[in-house]
């Protein structure tokens, strides 16, 4: 009984440290994004104006996202901030050609609003 106690004690004080070892080498690779976001100087979902002409160029530019079935999943998940009739999309995208589509999306869909292209194509930096 003494040697099976002993022996889960060791192997759960081994099993601790690998999870702490594992743990010590995932480094976050988003803190520069963190600290742009922080700056202010970067527009977040939480400048989102809420007048009901920047909500509904919003809401149109997320709703054209969701219907087209090529896009990723990552794509439909991008920001879309509206404020004084000025968009700007920001987030990661896969590749160059779902950034170019989501650009037209809005642009078509956001009837004439500016559009500030702010995304992100993964593996490009």
């Amino acid at each position: 009984m003494k040697r099976t106690l002993l022996a889960l004690t060791c192997l759960s004080a081994f099993s601790l440290a690998v999870v702490a070892d594992d743990n010590d080498k995932t480094k976050p690779d988003n803190t520069a994004t963190n600290e742009r976001d922080r700056s202010g100087e970067t527009k977040t979902s939480g400048d989102q104006s809420n007048s009901s002409s920047d909500l509904k160029i919003t809401q149109a530019i997320r709703q054209a996202l969701m219907k087209d079935g090529e896009l990723s999943m990552t794509a439909k998940n991008i920001k879309v901030i509206t404020v004084n009739g000025q968009v700007t999309l920001r987030g990661p995208v896969k590749t160059a050609q779902e950034k170019a589509k989501i650009d037209q999306i809005a642009k078509s869909a956001a009837g004439g609003a500016q559009i500030d292209d702010q995304l992100d194509v993964k593996g490009s930096k």
